[in-house]
């Protein structure tokens, strides 16, 4: 019960932080936001640093800086750009294709399995995928196929990029915590680590304290987002695997597109009947797979 709870928390914590991360996205640099929210993060976490064992558990932690350099270096800066190119709830919708492919990730490294409904899960979760991606009111009719496809390329690359790095990043971090008596908690702080040690070496080491330009209100709900959706969220994206499979707590953590109809009439102007119905179709298919 306790990886379900924390799931839900996490996409509430997780969508509103996306919402705040894209407002700014467009006027600061993804690779600045992303590593100064995880260097905030990884300040609150420090305890956990003097309670880890680096001898014993060496190996482990190198595989928890990988997943760190993976799903938060990587992973959320293509986030990050997927949010200023497309809006946070079509990002988070690409993002429902991730409890396939953690399924089938859960199954190949961690021996996990599908039944048919999960695969009736996937199905009607495609079908809505391409659904949302095929609706984009700004296309011409009159545009090439070829221009349509590199219209599409362009727009939704970044979130199939983010997908795939969170995805394998998690297949690293359930192993570790299956494997090991680390808590959710160390885990979070060294894959923050391994985060911060990639993106400070893609900046050649410089950081932009961007966060002292910013005007009062604007700084407390970037530091607000940051707390949600990289402390709390990472967080409780462990806790979710410590004790579910793969493809379980994947889905689980899948309930974004759900909230973020909350933000779709700050962002695209309205909430239709066809965004409804086909966030909720999605949501049936995500939530088939669990059963």
């Amino acid at each position: 019960m306790i990886g379900i709870i924390s799931a839900f928390g996490a996409s509430f914590a997780w969508t509103y932080a996306c919402f705040i991360w894209r407002k700014n996205s467009f006027i600061l640099e993804p690779v600045h936001i992303n590593l100064l929210k995880n260097l905030i993060a990884f300040i609150v976490f420090i305890p956990a640093i003097f309670s880890l064992n680096f001898t014993q558990d060496v190996k482990y932690l190198i595989i928890l800086l990988f997943s760190g350099i993976l799903g938060i270096g990587l992973g959320d800066t293509f986030y990050i750009k997927s949010l200023k190119s497309i809006g946070t709830r079509r990002t988070l919708s690409i993002e429902g294709i991730s409890p396939i492919l953690a399924a089938f990730s859960g199954q190949i490294f961690i021996q996990e399995t599908l039944s048919v409904r999960s695969w009736i899960g996937i199905i009607i979760v495609s079908c809505a995928l391409f659904k949302i991606i095929k609706e984009n009111n700004n296309i011409n009719p009159r545009i090439s196929e070829k221009n349509i496809i590199q219209n599409f390329l362009n727009s939704y690359s970044y979130s199939f990029l983010s997908v795939l790095c969170a995805v394998s990043a998690a297949s690293l971090s359930r192993l570790v915590l299956l494997k090991t008596n680390l808590s959710p908690f160390q885990t979070t702080e060294i894959r923050l680590l391994g985060a911060i040690i990639y993106l400070l070496s893609l900046n050649k080491f410089k950081i932009d304290l961007f966060l002292f330009q910013m005007k009062y209100r604007e700084r407390f709900r970037l530091l607000l987002s940051i707390i949600l959706g990289t402390n709390i969220g990472i967080f409780l994206q462990q806790i979710v695997f410590k004790p579910l499979p793969l493809g379980i707590g994947w889905t689980l953590l899948s309930s974004s597109p759900i909230v973020s109809l909350l933000f779709t009439k700050k962002e695209e102007g309205k909430v239709t009947f066809e965004i409804i119905t086909v966030t909720l179709i999605l949501s049936f298919g995500i939530g088939l797979t669990i059963l």
